[in-house]
């Protein structure tokens, strides 16, 4: 049986183990990053408070809708979605961050059929002098809001969370001194915290026991792992953790 480390937050993680394990896999819990939100958060209560100037929300990550939909700012109205959502048109990047939005009882206006944060400007229309607001992480690339700012918008990008490296869970450890097959990336910061990790404790991360794979994301994350060093990389070809399970799959009949 395959042992596949998770490197995500342990409380994101449950569904994607319980689909490896329903594979065939052994899932290691390995998280790397824990989600912080971001207290006394000013500039985000005054943004939430005056939705309305804004043309389009654009949320990149599950953690930034529920940092945004906890927030006691957010009008009652819109936490509860009303007519108008949040009262400006809303995307999502990622089926995942759709479906927790949805959750919320809002329905995404546009989501990229790519799951990059370049690819949605595109569908949200012409920018020209419109705001974008752009709850984010504290460590977010710029490549969003650069992007905006090219077609004429723009982008109000404020931290809402932060990425904090995690102390590894001593299973989690074991299994990574004794081997295993597949270790996952699900973001830049997860490449970061597991190669600052695995040194931390002694472990070379580009020649780890057991020689494993390193299983990406999508495109952002790989060039992050190559930016690291590592060489042994497969890339899902959807950028979600069910893409993730198919590239593991396909290890198997391989």
């Amino acid at each position: 049986m395959k042992r596949i480390l998770i490197t995500r937050p342990r409380a994101q993680a449950d569904d994607f183990a319980e689909k490896l394990h329903s594979a065939g896999f052994e899932p290691i819990f390995f998280p790397v990053i824990e989600i912080r939100p971001i207290e006394n958060n000013v500039e985000l209560e005054q943004a939430l408070a005056s939705l309305n100037n804004y043309d389009w929300v654009v949320f990149t990550s599950v953690n930034g809708v529920d940092v945004v939909f906890n927030n006691p700012s957010l009008p009652k109205g819109d936490r509860q979605a009303g007519d108008r959502g949040l009262g400006a048109r809303v995307a999502a990047i990622g089926p995942k961050t759709a479906e927790a939005l949805q959750a919320r009882g809002v329905t995404p206006d546009f989501v990229p059929d790519e799951y990059v944060a370049e690819s949605i400007v595109p569908g949200l229309g012409d920018l020209r002098d419109r705001w974008v607001l752009l709850p984010r992480a504290e460590i977010a690339r710029k490549a969003l809001p650069e992007a905006i700012k090219e077609a004429g918008g723009i982008p109000h990008e404020i931290a809402v969370y932060q990425t904090l490296p995690a102390q590894p869970e001593p299973d989690g450890l074991a299994a990574l001194r004794s081997g295993v097959d597949v270790v996952t990336l699900t973001s830049p910061s997860t490449v970061q915290n597991f190669t600052a990790i695995a040194r931390q404790h002694g472990l070379d991360p580009l020649h780890l026991p057991g020689n494993p794979l390193f299983a990406c994301i999508g495109p952002i994350t790989e060039q992050a792992a190559r930016e690291e060093g590592f060489t042994n990389l497969m890339v899902a070809r959807e950028y979600t953790t069910e893409g993730l399970l198919e590239i593991i799959r396909n290890l198997e009949v391989s």
